[in-house]
């Protein structure tokens, strides 16, 4: 007997999108993760800019990841310009990236994901039994919030980021009011992680997974590095960046407005899980003991496991904030102009981790420093194929359960991924030499 089941759009994710599948008694056809959103046109917005608008506009492709995208695109300016920023810049830049770390991740697991785990609809539900969880997650994304500020000039589309450097530096006074707030933070740390931990089994999908994440050299985070890392069957390959083609080789499909992405043939998953697969051997201080306590095996083929790796992030980031803003306060902050810039024509590709994941941002400029190509690619868009490939799988895996448990069961792997779908689609056209 045929049976479609179908999410025409699915709650507690950033965009349209919705779940298609298809059944005829035992056997599985097609299984969809449709993603309805129309173009963002993400290249054509910055194309035949100037080197000193491209980031600026750049953030305004997503009001969650506006840093991630601000800081990737300077990133991809200044190697295209062959600029080394300073010391204080590189640790400044990956303190903003902690901040947007942890506003984002305390936003998905407090009101988009528990509550998938303890049977409430939503965060308003939530709240009115449990309004502890949900005011844990906002006191925390305010934190991350108040070090966007601080840093980046305000929350949201930060406007103190500029090519080679920052317009202003924080003072002394911005930086010890965020240890206060990262000090007060600490004691949530372990709350986080005794809640994530006592949340009910999500074994929804097992399945072997390939994994990519850029490798941080030295220290577990996700502005710095050069090389992607792709774990696949228990090997490891690195990828320079320069080479994100040979990942990004996207492919147009009929039931997405988002195009897919697959390495050798099989699709990949990217974001926290991914980064501490690549990475957990960086980890230090409490966050090793917190991965193990909340079962997290590495690499790990549960795709549900995301939010345990983002929650290991969380209070990561939490350490790792208030150890770099003491870092900042013992050397004294610096008031430094951003690096001189030359314009010159050339190409520059830079890769960061957004919270979602591998973020590309791909530049070739003229000889004014005017931006004469752009291909951005974002978490969510390199995730598409691998969310329909655990939603495939979830099916499988769940054929003696009813249509309503499953259909909970697949939002619930979606949602796992945290995606940001109005940011998965973009065009760029090939040109030809005449």
């Amino acid at each position: 007997m045929a049976e479609t089941i179908r999410v025409e759009h699915l709650a507690r994710v950033e965009g349209h999108g919705g779940i298609t599948v298809e059944l005829d008694g035992d056997t599985i056809g097609s299984v969809r993760f449709d993603i309805f959103e129309g173009l963002r046109l993400l290249e054509t917005m910055v194309r035949g800019r100037s080197y000193e608008d491209v980031a600026g506009v750049a953030s305004r492709v997503c009001a969650i990841c506006s840093v991630a995208h601000s800081l990737t695109s300077l990133k991809a300016t200044e190697t295209a310009f062959g600029i080394q920023v300073s010391p204080q810049t590189a640790l400044l830049r990956q303190l903003l990236f902690r901040g947007e770390n942890i506003q984002s991740h305390a936003l998905h697991l407090f009101l988009l994901a528990v509550p998938d785990y303890l049977d409430y609809p939503g965060a308003a539900a939530l709240a009115r039994d449990r309004a502890d969880l949900v005011m844990l997650g906002l006191h925390l994304k305010k934190l991350g919030n108040s070090i966007q500020e601080s840093i980046g000039g305000r929350a949201v589309h930060p406007v103190n980021v500029a090519v080679g450097g920052f317009g202003k530096v924080p003072d002394a006074d911005q930086l010890i009011a965020l240890r206060h707030g990262l000090l007060d933070a600490r004691k949530d740390c372990q709350t986080v992680i005794d809640l994530v931990a006592s949340l009910p089994s999500a074994d929804h999908c097992r399945c072997d997974t390939v994994f990519a994440a850029l490798r941080s050299p030295g220290e577990y985070g996700y502005y710095a590095g050069e090389e992607i890392t792709v774990i696949s069957n228990g090997t490891r390959e690195t990828i320079p960046v320069s080479e994100y083609r040979s990942l990004t080789n996207e492919k147009a499909v009929l039931h997405s407005h988002a195009k897919h992405s697959a390495f050798r043939g099989e699709p990949f998953m990217v974001g926290a899980l991914a980064r501490l697969a690549a990475n957990s051997d960086l980890l230090d201080g409490s966050a090793g003991g917190f991965a193990e306590r909340l079962g997290l095996a590495l690499p790990s083929r549960n795709p549900m496991d995301n939010n345990k790796a983002q929650a290991v992030e969380l209070v990561y980031d939490v350490e790792c904030a208030l150890r770099d803003v003491e870092r900042l306060l013992d050397e004294g902050p610096r008031p430094e102009p951003p690096v001189a810039v030359r314009p010159r024509a050339g190409a520059g590709t830079a890769a960061t981790e957004a919270p979602r994941g591998l973020l590309f941002h791909s530049y070739t400029y003229d000889q004014q420093g005017l931006l004469a190509s752009a291909d951005v690619i974002t978490p969510t868009a390199l995730n598409a194929a691998s969310i329909e490939n655990h939603l495939r799988h979830t099916v499988a895996q769940s054929r003696q359960i009813d249509a309503p448990s499953l259909t909970k069961k697949l939002e619930m792997v979606v949602r796992a991924y945290d995606p940001c779908i109005s940011c998965s689609v973009h065009l760029v056209r090939k040109r030809h030499a005449v």
